[in-house]
């Protein structure tokens, strides 16, 4: 398979003694409190009570997230031992199990390392193995797309002892999928536009096997795509609709619709950014890489469902056709909206998508969007904040979400909020009377645009990108929600 959907990384079960295996490091659990796994007590005998004396002292607790690295030549197979705390045994979950590898890959990347022994056989059942996997092979991968001394390096070969391999094939998948998304949104914006987007997309519906179609900027202007269009005229890209289809379910079975943002860079328009503001707006492409991202997983697990995917993609730029304050644009549903910022075009673009989206025949809809900024005010930058015209629907896509271990908090969408919207020369205006609830206030105006259809918009202008690392990934994009897309496919019903 082609790079774009392949990280070049050997994975191998096995089922020898870990403590005996070569390898350049073995990577180990601990638990803080409690006694040890069996594997902490072989390893400790190993190591003529190494870990005891350590656990005595101190210096080895099992803290979430803490990684030791321990020299013990002549005594293991391996040249390092790593251990990585996984904090209290009744906390762990899948979430955990993602993060924990990809801590302890993250910390063994500064390096370069040919091999990697993964002694978690003990601590992984389910889901947690593949969610395990996935963050071993994406925790040591790094932003450093273009320097010529590279800062992290993934290791070319992981040996999991005590997990067979058909367990750990879907963690592969889910890898490749963030790590597919992460390098589209790492990527500059000169180089991922809407038009190379649309192209990348279509190379990924080829190689699995999935219904493409892109709209140009012909096709969308023959299609009414006003609001959409009006964000793309101030750039000399051309806008673009991608919709890819993967049909694993029975021919007329219920339709999962994913919805991207896709503004490929947002210099805020007219209603300019500040340098700063605008330094990472590559980064605003995010949902439409991650819906790219999900499908990608979702069609090679074979999941037996049928999902559309859609990714409206414009850039945001000032030239001298660029929208203005006080335009009047019509929506492909025929409504009328007063632009009053045109920093706030996230939701001008999935206006139109959305529309499409119902007219496509989607059941439900999940759009994702680094949208507002509010609602990193209103919960911080490591959750996304999720807000729904249909409570079960709401509660579907969270439980998904806690399943997947990533956080997200439903925000409420009472009526009363439509009048912050409400329009004095057309239907309705692109932004609220003032900064507050400003989250709100955005899912509200594309609650205009999906009907009777049960949605859910996902708010993900927080984690989706982040200026500085985290114990179990570098800076830069996340990757976050593929792993929640694919637990929301795998309950489909």
């Amino acid at each position: 398979m082609s790079d774009v959907l392949s990280l070049p990384v050997q994975l191998i079960s096995s089922t020898d003694s870990p403590t005996q295996a070569a390898g350049d490091a073995l990577v180990i659990p601990v638990w803080e409190g409690g006694g040890p796994t069996s594997l902490e007590a072989g390893v400790d005998a190993a190591t003529e009570g190494l870990l005891s004396k350590l656990r005595e002292s101190k210096e080895l607790t099992g803290k979430l997230y803490e990684a030791t690295t321990l020299h013990v030549p002549g005594q293991l197979g391996s040249r390092i031992l790593l251990t990585i705390g996984c904090g209290h045994r009744e906390k762990w979950d899948t979430g955990r199990a993602f993060r924990c590898a990809a801590t302890a890959a993250k910390a063994l990347a500064g390096r370069a390392r040919l091999k990697i022994n993964w002694a978690w056989g003990e601590v992984l059942s389910g889901e947690a193995v593949g969610q395990a996997v996935a963050g071993s092979l994406v925790g040591g991968i790094g932003q450093d797309l273009y320097r010529a001394d590279k800062k992290m390096f993934p290791a070319e070969q992981g040996t999991w002892f005590g997990v067979s391999e058909a367990s750990f094939k879907q963690g592969r998948i889910l890898a490749e999928a963030i790590q597919l998304t992460r390098k589209l949104v790492n990527l500059p914006a000169d180089e991922i536009y809407p038009e190379t987007f649309a192209n990348q997309a279509r190379d990924v519906a080829g190689m699995l096997g999935l219904e493409c179609e892109i709209w140009d900027q012909a096709r969308l202007e023959k299609e009414k795509c006003g609001s959409l269009l009006a964000v793309a005229k101030g750039s000399a890209r051309e806008a673009r609709l991608v919709i890819l289809r993967y049909n694993g379910g029975a021919a007329g079975a219920p339709k999962l619709c994913l919805v991207g943002k896709g503004v490929t860079f947002d210099s805020g328009g007219l209603s300019l950014k500040t340098p700063d503001g605008m330094l990472t707006m590559k980064c605003d492409m995010a949902g439409a890489a991650t819906v790219l991202g999900a499908i990608t997983a979702i069609a090679r697990m074979q999941l037996p469902i049928n999902v559309i995917m859609l990714a409206g993609l414009v850039e945001n730029m000032t030239g001298g056709r660029a929208m203005k304050l006080g335009d009047v644009l019509k929506a492909r549903s025929g409504k009328t909206i007063e632009v009053h910022n045109t920093d706030a075009e996230g939701r001008l673009v999935l206006a139109d998508v959305l529309d499409v989206a119902r007219e496509q025949g989607a059941s439900k809809i999940v759009d994702l969007a680094t949208l507002t900024g509010a609602c990193c005010v209103a919960l911080g930058l490591d959750v996304a904040g999720m807000m729904s015209n249909d409570e079960i629907w709401q509660q579907a896509v969270l439980n998904a979400g806690k399943a997947a271990g990533e956080p997200l908090w439903p925000l409420p969408m009472f009526p009363e909020y439509n009048e912050e919207i409400a329009g004095n020369v057309a239907d309705i205006k692109n932004v609220g009377n003032g900064r507050w609830g400003g989250a709100i206030t955005a899912a509200k105006f594309l609650e205009n645009f999906v009907g009777d259809t049960p949605w859910t918009h996902i708010d993900i202008a927080g984690p989706a990108f982040g200026d500085k690392p985290k114990p179990w990934l570098d800076a830069g994009a996340s990757g976050i929600y593929v792993r929640t897309l694919v637990e929301l496919a795998k309950s489909w019903k």
